[in-house]
């Protein structure tokens, strides 16, 4: 009785696990037929289950490799990569990455090649989430493995198009990577059978035709050019996707201010902006298993987390760029709202007072980078603060820029003059304040559960923002970049959007809108734009990463090209 091994491509070879291995959600294809929706419902929650283990690393190559977190130092988890930018072929992070979206695509493909359509809508309805599935994670390979999509597509490599188990996978020959342009295409293709199949909304933790059409925006905006050389054709399918879903409001709204500082704390299924989320449950994590969850490596919640990476002040100086956001506890004002996922960790004395210290960024040996913070005294209006110990300590009176939000300026021992905040000392680690992140934390309950957000409503309507903007259709792209501006800074829509400033103003939206999103690195790159990250923090202060350099692309996993039944090509070196 012939057998469907349902991830039995990914186990035997995109993965590289052993062949006497026993597959995961092994039935017979006779089963599957006289019973269809009984098994597809079986097969289907294995599918969405690969999410889960691809959503871990998916977060980690995209986030930690942007300009929104800093680390305490360097460390031996292979996630150090993301951030130091040393590409290895060895990274098990990525091998991970890798192994659970070529298990979604195996199985989301055995579903749709055993399964015929037609047979209700109900059926058709999950096989589309299959669709989104598999497209889904096409995507997210190719953007991790591809070069950006205006770098000559149809020459640059993307990731291997294998959908589905060969009759005979011991004798079977894949093909070698498809093109950037062709793995967009088999994305596209899928994600738009997802749209056509889908007529069941069953709530943000599934697929739906709404998010089929979210990630379509973000497909085409990818491949909408840079703001320089445009591609018209691409950002108005981007326009039209993310309309399609923007004009579903009794679905999906934008939160409300005061809820939307709180989007962390909300069940996916209870988040009217959530469109598409890896839902995770507590029973999921035991003993000290949430410290190696996402939110885990920003924060220590609970008494779980490392808590050991960090806004970058790159991330708190745009936060604060319309006024100071004030974390005091005591004279805690929120003026943008996306810093109430940021939490400074402040320190009290023996005697459960906080000390005033004057915070700033300075110079330090060379070029670099650096936080300082003094102890400040006060003397009538005069205020004073001190460096070191006697008698070699120095003192400096400071000097007001905007007294009403404690901000003023140092003539400091080096000759140069540096603007700070009168704050309380945070807790250091290492040299470093610790300025923690809580957008992947605090699920429902004060600990460190999070359902990554795939995509979300204001995701949407920056999609649509930058396609106008690359359609020249400013007035437009306006309306949508001040829709979640408003929202989040009272009365601080930007009063014009052109030619000049678009690219700019955008990009700076998206990155304090989608932080903490997996979303930044790949922002930056396919808009041809250099990584800068001159802040406080070990990685490369002083040489930016620019968009055609090597290193934007990670290197396939060595343990996946040895396994591969057929050539499969490593990503250039250098």
């Amino acid at each position: 009785m012939k057998k469907i091994l349902v991830i039995i491509f990914a186990t035997i070879t995109l993965s590289s696990c052993e062949l006497d291995r026993e597959p995961f959600g092994l039935m017979k294809s006779e089963n599957i037929n006289n019973s269809p929706e009984e098994s597809i419902d079986a097969l289907l929650n294995g599918t969405y289950g690969q999410l889960k283990a691809w959503s871990d690393p998916m977060h980690r190559l995209g986030e930690y490799a942007g300009d929104n977190i800093m680390i305490r130092g360097s460390s031996t988890d292979s996630f150090y990569e993301f951030i130091s930018f040393a590409r290895t072929p060895n990274n098990g992070r990525l091998t991970t990455f890798w192994n659970s979206s070529y298990k979604a695509i195996a199985q989301s493909s055995n579903i749709i090649n055993l399964i015929p359509q037609g047979k209700s809508a109900a059926l058709d309805t999950k096989l589309g989430e299959c669709y989104f599935i598999r497209g889904l994670m096409y995507f997210y390979l190719v953007r991790a493995y591809g070069r950006p999509y205006y770098q000559n597509p149809e020459t640059n490599l993307g990731v291997p198009i294998v959908n589905g188990t060969p009759e005979d996978v011991v004798n079977a020959t894949f093909p070698d990577r498809a093109t950037v342009k062709a793995t967009y295409e088999q994305a596209i293709a899928d994600l738009k059978k997802a749209e056509e199949l889908i007529t069941v909304n069953k709530g943000p933790i599934f697929a739906s035709k709404a998010a089929a059409q979210a990630i379509l925006s973000r497909v085409y905006l990818y491949m909408s050019g840079t703001y320089e050389n445009p591609n018209p054709t691409y950002a108005q399918l981007a326009v039209d996707y993310a309309t399609k879903v923007i004009d579903q409001s009794g679905t999906y709204n934008l939160l409300p201010r005061a809820d939307f500082m709180k989007y962390n704390t909300f069940k996916p299924e209870d988040n009217k902006e959530t469109i598409f989320a890896i839902k995770r449950v507590a029973s999921e994590f035991s003993g000290d298993e949430h410290y190696y969850g996402i939110g885990g490596m920003y924060s220590n919640i609970g008494g779980m987390g490392w808590g050991e990476m960090y806004a970058s002040a790159k991330y708190i100086s745009l936060l604060n760029e319309t006024g100071r956001n004030d974390w005091r506890p005591d004279k805690y004002k929120i003026v943008d709202a996306r810093a109430a996922f940021i939490e400074p960790t402040y320190s009290k004395t023996p005697a459960g007072a906080y000390t005033e210290v004057f915070r700033f960024i300075k110079q330090d040996a060379g070029p670099l980078l650096n936080y300082a913070q003094l102890t400040i005294s006060r003397n009538g209006g005069v205020i004073t603060c001190v460096e070191g110990t006697a008698p070699n300590q120095v003192s400096y009176t400071l000097t007001p820029v905007d007294a009403a939000q404690d901000i003023y300026s140092i003539n400091y021992k080096d000759g140069k003059t540096y603007t700070g905040v009168i704050d309380y000392f945070i807790t250091l680690n290492r040299v470093y304040p610790q300025f923690y992140i809580v957008k992947c934390s605090r699920e429902g309950e004060d600990s460190q559960l999070h359902s990554p957000v795939i995509s979300r409503l204001g995701e949407v309507y920056l999609n649509r923002a930058e396609a106008y903007a690359k359609l020249q259709n400013y007035a437009l792209a306006l309306q949508d970049l001040n829709k979640i501006r408003t929202r989040s800074i009272v009365n601080g829509g930007y009063t014009a959007l052109t030619a000049a400033n678009a690219g700019q103003l955008i990009d700076k939206e998206r990155q304090l809108e989608l932080a903490y999103q997996a979303e930044r690195s790949f922002d930056v790159f396919r808009n041809g734009k250099p990584l800068s990250r001159q802040y406080p923090g070990p990685q490369n202060q002083t040489t930016d990463i620019a968009a055609t350099d090597f290193r934007v692309v990670y290197y396939i996993p060595q343990s996946a090209i040895n396994s591969y039944p057929g050539k499969l090509t490593q990503n250039p070196t250098n």
